[in-house]
């Protein structure tokens, strides 16, 4: 299965359905499931913003018990967008796709970027540990 290590609180808002994109500076080709892996960084700042604060406290998370080093959930990549354009209320994707608050919050949408739409995401029960990597990599986890 193919897998992205992503930074909390990033991993853990896309795991409880917050976040729906995962914003990259590189496209990818790959369609279908994808396991979102919570790298060992905290960005403790981005947990301090009250959007993204308010997110994790609806579901009993702080920046004091995230879980880093793990898998946290399977989820599929429905779409590999290209950002390009801002405008007052958020940013426009290809297709003619909006990203309002609080979703670009969660995100680097800046014109040029490229933002992978997630869909069907399934928070594990209990996160897997794993040793992330850069890039997609594979894992032989939980349904691979």
């Amino acid at each position: 299965m193919k897998v992205i290590t992503i930074i909390q609180p990033w991993a853990t808002l896309i795991a409880l359905g917050e976040k729906q994109f995962e914003t990259r500076s590189w496209a990818t080709k790959h369609r279908g499931e994808l396991a979102i892996h919570a790298g060992k960084k905290i960005d403790k700042e981005a947990c301090r913003e009250p959007e993204i604060r308010k997110a994790l406290e609806r579901h009993g998370y702080t920046e004091d018990n995230l879980p880093t080093g793990a898998v946290v959930a399977i989820c599929k990549l429905s779409e590999c967008l290209k950002s390009l354009d801002t405008w007052t209320d958020g940013y426009e994707l290809e297709g003619r796709k909006l990203i309002y608050s609080p979703e670009y919050e969660f995100g680097d949408f800046t014109p040029g970027r490229f933002a992978w739409e997630l869909a069907d995401v399934n928070q594990l029960p209990e996160p897997i540990p794993a040793k992330g990597q850069q890039g997609l990599w594979n894992w032989e986890g939980v349904g691979a």
